[in-house]
């Protein structure tokens, strides 16, 4: 779909591409061949479903830069290519011009598979008048309030947010999620492949509609 200036592609699960003036990937899982090749890549933990070097392999070129939790370095520093790997942590800003990266911190609040020690993370990418949030792998977190001040008048700021339940939100919590972040546009992932239906996400769009929050199901490409 297109905002603005900016193309955002979902590839499936949590994994989105984002073209503008660079090619960014984030958590690319599964993802199809032959599709452009990456500026950035952006890796919010370790997991298979979201650290894969064979899909990361599909995308690189001499000088990707990759962003990566300390827990996944060991998997993306096997490349032909020369790359340059970034670890990453909750905290960081990351300046490539007109586009601006910051991390903010993923984790469960009752669950065990993603424990806030371990310093994994989701993105904010701010690029001109558009910011996107893609939360990784986490619940409703309280460290999500500092994501309100983004919704502001001739901004778009958009909300890609997980919906399968058991490891992340389900389609209920990440409608609080939206409430809280207050984004123009929630988008629905981590559904349609390990877990998570299109029900589940169909049912986030409809709640956030009730709630007032524009959402929307991206079809996969």
């Amino acid at each position: 779909m297109k905002i603005g200036q900016i193309e955002l592609r979902w590839l499936g699960h949590s994994g989105f591409l984002i073209k503008n003036s660079k090619i960014i990937y984030i958590d690319p899982y599964n993802i199809k061949e032959g599709l452009d090749k990456a500026d950035i890549i952006l890796i919010t933990h370790g997991h298979y479903d979201h650290c894969s070097f064979e899909d990361m392999k599909k995308v690189v070129k001499e000088g990707t830069k990759i962003f990566v939790t300390a827990d996944a370095q060991s998997k993306v520093a096997r490349f032909s290519v020369p790359i340059e790997i970034v670890i990453v942590e909750p905290g960081k800003e990351i300046d490539f011009g007109d586009v601006k990266i910051s991390t903010i911190v993923a984790y469960n609040k009752d669950k065990p598979f993603h424990q806030k020690e371990e310093g994994w993370v989701g993105y904010v990418i701010k690029m001109n008048e558009i910011i996107i949030y893609h939360s990784g792998d986490s619940d409703l977190i309280p460290e999500m309030q500092k994501l309100t001040g983004y919704q502001q008048k001739g901004k778009e700021f958009v909300a890609l947010l997980p919906v399968s339940g058991r490891f992340t939100m389900s389609a209920e919590e990440a409608v609080e999620a939206a409430k809280l972040i207050k984004p123009s546009l929630a988008i629905p992932m981590h559904w349609g492949s390990i877990i998570g239906s299109e029900d589940d996400a169909k049912e986030f769009v409809e709640l956030c509609r009730e709630a007032g929050i524009n959402a929307k199901v991206l079809e996969k490409e």
